[in-house]
């Protein structure tokens, strides 16, 4: 071994000391993420599942804002994969986003990819799943930010946190199922059953083992981040006999308020302050999670559920206490739905600003909604008249390119791979929320909105009832953006914008467009790059509900996209 300078000596020194003692800067935080089969148990079905090391829901990422990620994922399976960390805004490190054939290409089996990206302004909980087909059904965890050190949260330190994750179990292999419905153009098996951190809970056949238990003491504060990773299922929750305060959502700290329930939309995530009551109250509860359905498809009627059981040293023995049940929503309350999201507003203090755009550069309209396509020669398809579901965004129905979008723009090598002349509006106008037009078909191409750096952007998503009105749980990569404004029926330009909330509306990363109705954002574009944005209900993201931006570079070197990663995959 060659012998050290003192330089190196020196260096190394340093290295050891920033390790044993406490730093306030920020950190580099390294990941492992080996992509792998594992045999999995619910319901009494056993199957084989992609998975993250082996485990369901994949592993914890705990990071603290300014801290960098260098996540390390190798593929040991056949399928491709891709990794993407919902609601982080990735600022100029769009490469490390994770949408498959969107910002890179897919990691191919044998194949590794090292996700490299520091956390900017943010804090709070998030999460990372599969970006490719219909892999997140297994492939995800939660991601928790804390504030920088010695920075205290905006209410009391809890006594514990404790991440809460709403999934979905299919007995059979959902590749084959969205397969299928790809094929045939109809709607797609449901989910067996909702999960809560994986377990389906006692409501379930064969699954009373497979429960989880919140264990908590009496008098204390408990900090829930709920996660909805869902495929198709808006959720409502609720703990009996209890109230939840509602302190974040999407990374955001809001107004908090206390509710007996709330709704959450597949990507969304909350933040809820849970008090437990003074003494051992000699019972214990539920808690319980159930869809929240407005669309005309099938959907999975049933209900997921965990126990809060109440620690006491006193009576540590004590069994067969009554279990009480909390009572949700009915499964079309949307009345329920619009009054608990009004509800959200951000905190809007000097500390915690919302910035939203006063003035707005670019005006859009995007209609939002089903259609149809037609089907294949030779195929029998189960759509409306033989035909295909299609979902689209102003009538287009997005096309998956076979490279990856971001690399295509960044080298000068787009011709033939996307259109730069998305539509700012629908082509054809017409009465949304109405009787349906007699054409229903949607126009199949890959098209991006183009906008220069900086713009500030007004985007309403407007409904359609053209075969039947739903909400469309809308996530947009690369930004928070703010809910200025949502109503039902159709969007008048003439009369709405003066009801919008322009002082403390929420910031959001996932938003739900509201069943027959409209939801107006504002986001300021200061991320170059190439950006999705689709619905989180996963069939309709298959049917072609997705649109990507491209931000351009600024004229400053650190309003630019930096070049890739050499080890960035190939397609």
């Amino acid at each position: 071994m060659q012998k050290m300078g003192a330089i190196g000596l020196f260096l190394v020194s340093l290295m050891i000391a920033s390790c044993l003692l406490p730093s306030v800067s920020a950190a580099t935080r390294h990941y492992k993420f080996e992509i792998k089969m594992q045999n999995v148990t619910r319901l009494c079905h056993t199957k084989s599942m992609v998975t993250v090391n082996g485990q369901f829901p994949g592993p914890r990422i705990v990071a603290r804002e300014g801290d960098r990620l260098e996540i390390e994922v190798v593929n040991h399976v056949q399928n491709n994969i891709s990794i993407h960390w919902h609601g982080i805004r990735q600022l100029r490190s769009g490469w490390a986003d994770g949408p498959a054939y969107i910002t890179q290409c897919p990691i191919q089996t044998g194949q590794s990819y090292v996700y490299n990206f520091t956390i900017i302004g943010q804090r709070g909980t998030f999460w990372w799943h599969a970006h490719i087909s219909w892999l997140r059904s297994t492939v995800y965890g939660p991601i928790i930010i804390l504030p920088k050190k010695n920075t205290p949260y905006p209410f009391a330190k809890p006594y514990k946190e404790i991440p809460i994750i709403f999934g979905e179990w299919f007995n059979t292999d959902t590749e084959a199922i969205i397969s299928q419905a790809l094929q045939t153009g109809g709607g797609p098996n449901v989910s067996d059953a909702y999960t809560i951190n994986g377990l389906p809970g006692p409501l379930y056949n064969c699954s009373a083992k497979d429960t989880f238990k919140l264990k908590v003491k009496p008098g204390k504060t408990y900090l829930l981040r709920l996660i909805n990773v869902a495929l198709n299922d808006e959720l409502f929750f609720s703990i009996a006999n209890h109230t939840l305060r509602v302190i974040d959502a999407d990374g955001v700290y809001v107004k908090p308020f206390e509710t007996d329930t709330l709704i959450i939309t597949p990507g969304q995530t909350h933040n809820v302050l849970l008090k437990t009551k003074p003494h051992f109250p000699n019972a214990t509860f539920y808690m319980t999670a159930r869809p929240y359905v407005t669309g005309p498809g099938t959907f999975d009627n049933s209900t997921v559920a965990g126990i809060l059981e109440y620690e006491s040293k006193s009576k540590p023995h004590l069994k067969n206490l009554p279990l009480f049940k909390p009572l949700l929503p009915a499964l079309n309350d949307t009345t329920f739905v619009t009054n608990f999201t009004s509800r959200l507003r951000s905190l809007a203090t000097p500390q915690f600003p919302a910035n939203v755009p006063l003035n707005v550069d670019k005006q859009l309209f995007f209609t939002v909604g089903l259609g149809t396509s037609p089907c294949d020669q030779n195929k029998n398809c189960q759509g409306p008249n033989g035909t295909k579901f299609s979902a689209s965004i102003n009538n287009v129905s997005f096309v998956q390119p076979t490279t990856a979008l971001l690399q295509s723009h960044f080298f000068g090598q787009s011709k033939g791979v996307y259109k730069p002349d998305f539509p700012y509006s629908p082509l054809n106008w017409f009465n949304y929320t109405g009787n349906p037009p007699n054409n229903t078909s949607v126009k199949k191409d890959t098209k991006l909105m183009v906008l220069p750096f900086n713009t500030s952007v007004e985007l309403v998503m407007q409904d359609t009832s053209i075969l039947g009105a739903e909400s469309h749980p809308l996530h947009l990569h690369g930004f928070n953006f703010f809910v200025v404004g949502q109503g039902f029926g159709n969007f008048d330009r003439n009369k709405d914008p003066a009801n919008f909330n322009l002082v403390d509306p929420i910031e959001r990363n996932t938003v739900g467009v509201p069943s027959g109705g409209w939801v107006a954002i504002r986001f300021l574009a200061d991320n170059p790059g190439v950006w999705f944005m689709h619905c989180h209900l996963e069939i309709h993201t298959s049917w072609g509900l997705k649109m990507a931006w491209l931000v351009l570079d600024g004229k400053l070197p650190n309003q630019k996209l930096p070049p890739p990663p050499k080890d960035l995959p190939k397609c």
